[in-house]
């Protein structure tokens, strides 16, 4: 009899833990399905930077004893990027002139990154008879700009998440922001069609030097961080957060000329929600009027929010190069992830 009792209360045990798994999932997947953030689409300029001196080209220095090259005798490569001379920190072109002028032309200890590893080398500056200052034989630079599309930012926190893939260097390697970035209002002027085997591209302009938002983060889902307080998000649309997709009509925001964004058609044609390539759709282009300002999807596109039944479900990553209609999206649950 005692037996009995304690199954019969072992079996109310676990139906009662069965139904507080179950309500807790339902409030879990009701929660998810309740996100809002803001819809972008938007374009924004972004100028990142390198956390060094960048070297860009390589060249002569006329000198009283003839044309020298220290760079070069020192084994500096286009896309290294100085983080070292003698000691002092380079985080900017300022640093490196500030380096080289208390350098009086003596041998220095400079430190390179080139990709992921960081080399020591021994360089000479040779001092230009025309300006009388000391060089490396180099040109550098400790940023780099574009444009993207702003995929979605967070109205409680104002953090925001664009692109769906990361920026890298010449060297194809991921550019991380040791320095961080600011974004600022862009507009788009013109528009390169895409064709088959040739990207098109969407051309953008800086409005202002006033900056809108910094950038805080390159990886590989994009670039993140935060809206300025000054932003004004009261004006955008907010919808909730899918992570579901199937086959079948869609819809992306994006921005081809000014700075506002327009709905367009799309199909999505596969969903591959386990690929980790920022591919997890294969959409295809079938709005009329942007296959004929763009042919399809073009580079600036990027980060362009796709939309599902109302829902944000992901963002634009990549054109195929042999059919521009087409082109690959990522899940904003891949986004969001990393925002």
């Amino acid at each position: 009899m005692q037996t009995n009792r304690m199954r019969r209360g072992f079996v109310a045990a676990l139906a009662v833990l069965a139904l507080f798994i179950v309500c807790l999932g339902n409030a879990f997947g009701a929660a998810a399905q309740t996100m809002q953030v803001c819809l972008g689409g938007m374009p924004a300029g972004f100028t990142l930077g390198m956390g060094g001196a960048q070297v860009v080209g390589i060249c002569e220095i006329l000198t009283q004893s003839g044309t020298v090259c220290p760079a070069r005798d020192a084994g500096l490569n286009v896309g290294d990027v100085i983080v070292q001379f003698n000691g002092m920190e380079i985080r900017s072109a300022e640093d490196m002139d500030s380096a080289l002028a208390c350098s009086d032309g003596t041998k220095a200890a400079v430190l390179v990154k080139s990709g992921e590893t960081r080399v020591s080398k021994q360089i000479v500056p040779a001092k230009d008879m025309t300006s009388g200052k000391y060089k490396l034989g180099i040109l550098i630079r400790d940023s780099i700009s574009g444009i993207g599309t702003v995929t979605y930012i967070d109205p409680q926190s104002r953090r925001f998440g664009s692109l769906g893939h990361a920026v890298s260097g010449e060297d194809g390697a991921l550019m991380s922001l040791v320095q961080g970035g600011n974004m600022y209002h862009c507009s788009i002027v013109s528009v390169i069609r895409g064709e088959r085997g040739k990207a098109g591209e969407l051309k953008g302009l800086f409005l202002g030097e006033n900056r809108i938002g910094t950038a805080e983060k390159n990886c590989e889902t994009g670039i993140y961080g935060r809206f300025d307080e000054s932003y004004d998000l009261s004006c955008l649309q907010q919808v909730p957060v899918s992570g579901s997709a199937a086959p079948g009509k869609a819809s992306i925001y994006t921005t081809i000329n000014g700075t506002s964004p327009c709905e367009y058609s799309i199909s999505i044609v596969k969903v591959d929600a386990g690929n980790g390539k920022n591919k997890n759709f294969v959409l295809k282009v079938t709005d009329e009027r942007l296959l004929s300002e763009t042919g399809g999807i073009v580079q600036g596109m990027s980060g362009s929010p796709i939309l599902q039944g109302g829902k944000l479900i992901g963002a634009v990553t990549h054109v195929f190069l042999n059919d521009p209609t087409r082109g690959y999206g990522i899940a904003i649950e891949r986004m969001l992830a990393n925002g």
